[in-house]
């Protein structure tokens, strides 16, 4: 998505929505706001948005958080990254990366994907295809 100088906030996310080709429902606006009306990528979780959404006067219910994250997911705005098999974190940047989780706070950041080399993947069995290959380092610091 492209950034226009000079871009709200709210512009940014209707935008972003557009491109989703989501309806601009008044949570889903909220929501996106807060997730890129800065211009900025970042990683969240269900539970971490709706904070950020009470810290912002938003009246959403978590419920109403983890549907409009799937319908992101689905529309292909954001990229579920699940840790741990139970753990999602939710990231608006989307082209191939990995990431570090940080397992003393439960963090998720990019990590330098210029530095990660895959020299081979296993072949993909008969009648599917490889969508996508998620890759998490975790990191855990010195004693």
């Amino acid at each position: 998505m492209a950034q226009t100088a000079g871009q709200t906030a709210h512009e940014r996310a209707a935008e972003w929505l557009e491109h989703g080709g989501l309806r601009p429902t008044r949570q889903r606006l909220a929501l996106a706001t807060l997730l890129v009306g800065d211009g900025e990528d970042r990683h969240v979780t269900a539970e971490s948005l709706f904070e950020m959404a009470a810290g912002a006067h938003e009246k959403v219910s978590l419920a109403t958080v983890y549907n409009t994250l799937r319908a992101f997911c689905d529309a292909g705005l954001m990229n579920e990254v699940v840790v741990d098999g139970a753990k999602s974190y939710f990231d608006t940047r989307m082209d191939d990366h990995p990431h570090f989780f940080w397992e003393d706070n439960a963090v998720l950041t990019d990590a330098p994907k210029e530095e990660l080399e895959v020299a081979r993947l296993p072949s993909a069995p008969e009648g599917t295809e490889v969508s996508r290959v998620d890759v998490v380092i975790r990191l855990r610091r010195n004693p």
